[in-house]
C-alpha cells in the first residue's frame, strides 16, 4: 500500500495556499491525469468545519476511473482532511498541513495513503508511485506560481 509523505517551504501565505488546495473543482485546470472534478455536495459543519463531497476523475493511459471522497476543510487550523467514499480503491486518505512560517512563507505537509482494488492498476501505480506523487506536488507549485507570481 503506497503512502507517500513530504513537507515543502513555500513562498506564499499558508492561506494562500490552503486555498489553492480546497478548490477541487479546478484540479482538472492543473493536476495530472485528472481529466474531470464535480462537487457533490458542499456544507457547513457547523464546528469549523466545511464538508464537501466531491467526485474526480483519473485518467492514465488506458485506464479511466472516477472516486468519490469526503473532503473536510478546516480553515482555522489550516487543515484538508480527505477519505475514500467510492471508486476504484480499497482505501484512500489524504492530509495537507499549512503553517505561516515566522521568516514568511509557509510550510506545506502533505500525506496520502492508498491501495487500488485492481491488482494490475495496484502494480502499475507501484512502478511510478514515487514519480506520481512528485508530479502531483510540483504541479500545486507550479499552480502557485501561476496564481501568485514568484513569491
Amino acid at each position: 500500500m503506497p503512502t507517500h509523505s513530504e513537507t515543502r517551504v513555500m513562498p506564499y501565505t499558508a492561506a494562500q495556499m490552503y486555498d489553492l488546495v480546497a478548490d477541487v473543482a479546478r484540479y482538472p485546470d492543473f493536476l495530472p491525469w485528472t481529466a474531470a472534478a464535480r462537487i457533490r455536495s458542499r456544507a457547513d459543519r457547523g464546528d469549523g468545519a466545511t464538508v464537501m463531497e466531491a467526485d474526480l476523475v483519473i485518467s492514465f493511459k488506458v485506464f479511466r476511473e472516477r472516486f468519490g471522497s469526503r473532503v473536510t476543510l478546516w480553515p482555522a487550523t489550516m487543515r484538508i482532511d480527505t477519505e475514500y467514499l467510492d471508486g476504484p480503491f480499497q482505501h484512500m486518505r489524504s492530509n495537507w498541513a499549512f503553517r505561516d512560517r515566522e521568516d514568511g512563507g509557509c510550510d506545506v505537509s502533505f500525506f496520502v495513503d492508498f491501495a487500488f482494488r485492481n491488482a494490475i492498476l495496484q502494480k502499475l501505480i507501484g512502478v511510478v508511485f514515487d514519480e506520481a506523487m512528485h508530479r502531483v506536488v510540483r504541479a500545486f507549485e507550479d499552480r502557485a506560481r501561476a496564481l501568485y507570481g514568484t513569491g
